[in-house]
């Protein structure tokens, strides 16, 4: 009997650590790491920001800023960015490491880059002329996708 009980309010425990440890919160775009700030404020400074949220998970934290034209950018805890996703307009090519941004321009010189996604072992790369490239770490292009 005691087991049960045992067993029960562990799971109870459980539960209740999981369902609060998923969290969004609105702040200011003053409450991002300073990495993520001097980020923003170099690349895309003039962009009116829409909201800045902090999506607290159990033991990470994260961060995504919405700007007004519909563009976002995602954070990690330390201020570096994840993920750059301007939809309708090229990222400043100031913001994409350069061995990807001379990539793209030496051999698709029409393509604007779109979206941009750092990984845990790569990067991917969305065009404007909808390709989508994938580079390793060391900026190598693994793969073109149509």
């Amino acid at each position: 009997m005691k087991r049960v009980l045992l067993v029960t309010a562990l799971v109870f425990s459980l539960g209740i650590l999981t369902a609060s440890a998923d969290r969004d919160y609105v702040i200011t775009k003053n409450e991002l790491p300073a990495k993520a700030q001097q980020f923003i404020n170099r690349h895309f400074a003039s962009a009116k920001v829409s909201y800045v949220k902090e999506e607290r998970d159990f033991l990470d934290r994260n961060y995504e800023i919405v700007f007004a034209d519909g563009a976002k950018i995602e954070f990690i805890k330390n201020g570096d960015w994840v993920e750059i996703d301007c939809r309708f307009t090229a990222i400043p090519s100031a913001a994409v490491p350069s061995a990807i941004a001379d990539y793209v321009k030496k051999n698709f010189p029409d393509a604007k880059i779109l979206k941009i996604e750092r990984e845990r072992r790569d990067y991917e790369v969305k065009l404007s002329n909808k390709l989508e490239l994938t580079f390793d770490k060391n900026f190598k292009v693994k793969n073109i996708d149509d």
